[in-house]
């Protein structure tokens, strides 16, 4: 766990496009989604499109790095001693703790527990706050948080499963 796995964090960069592109989908909730958002079609085709997407996966590697820290718990011991193992004075403590748990619940399984459990308990309600302040319907915030509950599950995933 001493560096960040940027492939990995990468590809989850990514996730957020390719799950919205299904996700919105006219065949899938596209159809709600752009009725319940009060969207037309007159509205998608206005702005930068280029931009969106550049803007989109730079955001999304931002929350790919928060999501690394979420999900892969020994990123939070090596930020316990300054974030460099290999550093003089790290204790031989960090060193056999590492030993012992430097690999533990690194799997893609345990990534999409904590990506789930993000969108669940911190996407989900920033959704549903903005959405009732916004007087959106319950199904526009269900659709988003479904959106980003399973994108971060995904990402989750693929950041603490690829060793």
């Amino acid at each position: 766990m001493e560096d960040i796995n940027f492939y990995a964090i990468l590809l989850a960069a990514i996730v957020p496009i390719i799950i919205g592109f299904v996700w919105y989908n006219p065949k899938f909730f596209g159809i709600a989604w752009m009725h319940e958002a009060e969207m037309t079609e007159a509205k998608l085709k206005r702005g930068n499109l280029l931009l969106i997407f550049i803007l989109t996966l730079i955001f999304s590697f931002f929350i790919a790095m928060i999501v690394m820290f979420l999900s892969v718990h020994q990123s939070g011991a090596v930020s316990l001693i300054g974030g460099d193992p290999s550093a003089e004075g790290v204790l031989p403590s960090f060193q056999a703790f590492m030993a012992d748990y430097g690999s533990k619940f690194r799997t893609f399984k345990h990534g999409a527990l904590h990506g789930v459990l993000a969108g669940i308990m911190f996407a989900s309600p920033i959704i549903a706050i903005n959405g009732m302040f916004e007087r959106k319907s319950w199904k526009y915030i269900f659709i988003n948080a479904g959106y980003w509950t399973l994108t971060l599950a995904v990402m989750g995933a693929i950041i603490c499963g690829w060793v």
